[in-house]
């Protein structure tokens, strides 16, 4: 049953009293729950168009009507189309590392939110969610997985339907940290599956993978290529944020 708006309105008065709201990034004291004080905000890079048309790179000049950046001509990606809501930098870094491994999970309502507008395009139309997964020894050590909080709170802001366990990470793989785009490619190559019994999920519907950083795009390409060849009528990305090297 759906909470009523003035419950809704009045619990939030109460937790702002208990716990007073602090910036997601620096702690500073902030109007509300979930937001960024003025000095953290404007160093955010926000991604926006122009930018490819495939992968979603912003490109650094004036570009009129859909085009690829260089990469996704040379070889196009499985997925149709990745969007992100900023640049991984200096500034979103922090913030971003510290909901990963350090417990900030109250961030990922402020980031759903934040998602499900730069990924509007994608969304419209999309059947389920599905975050990237952890290894199940990955998951234990660190307790939650990113991507399953950003695609649940994405769920709930964009009113559709998140299968936690739809994809699973059959083999432990070494962080992708320190490798370039082909060690990467080989570091995941066979590393994920389709849940048992998740066949049916999965066929036919229009799926958007969620994961925190889009770097390469290796990790959500062998995520696409899974669902791809389980029966899904297409797959899109839908990350926090992406690294834009140069």
């Amino acid at each position: 049953m759906p909470v009523p708006p003035t419950l809704r309105r009045a619990a939030l008065t109460v937790l702002d009293a208990l716990l007073p709201p602090r910036c997601l990034s620096c702690g500073e004291p902030v109007d509300r729950q979930g937001g960024l004080c003025a000095r953290c905000w404007s160093g955010l890079v926000f991604v926006e168009a122009p930018h490819c048309a495939c992968c979603g790179l912003p490109f650094p000049y004036p570009v009129e009507g859909e085009n690829r950046c260089g990469a996704c001509l040379r070889e196009a990606p499985p997925y149709g189309r990745a969007r992100s809501v900023l640049v991984y930098d200096d500034a979103s870094r922090p913030l971003i590392l510290a909901f990963k491994h350090a417990d900030r999970t109250h961030a990922a309502a402020a980031f759903g939110t934040w998602l499900a507008r730069a990924g509007a395009g994608v969304l419209e139309g999309a059947d389920l969610l599905v975050p990237v997964p952890l290894h199940r020894w990955r998951l234990f050590r660190r307790r939650y997985n990113q991507a399953a909080l950003l695609a649940l709170a994405v769920g709930r802001a964009a009113g559709l339907r998140v299968v936690p366990d739809l994809l699973v990470r059959r083999r432990q793989t070494p962080t992708q940290g320190g490798l370039d785009r082909d060690g990467r490619r080989r570091n995941v190559a066979g590393a994920f599956a389709l849940g048992r019994g998740r066949a049916a999920a999965v066929a036919g519907r229009r799926v958007v993978l969620v994961d925190d950083v889009l770097t390469t795009g290796a990790t959500v390409s062998e995520c696409a290529r899974v669902l791809l060849r389980a029966g899904a009528a297409g797959v899109d990305v839908l990350t926090l944020a992406r690294v834009v090297r140069g």
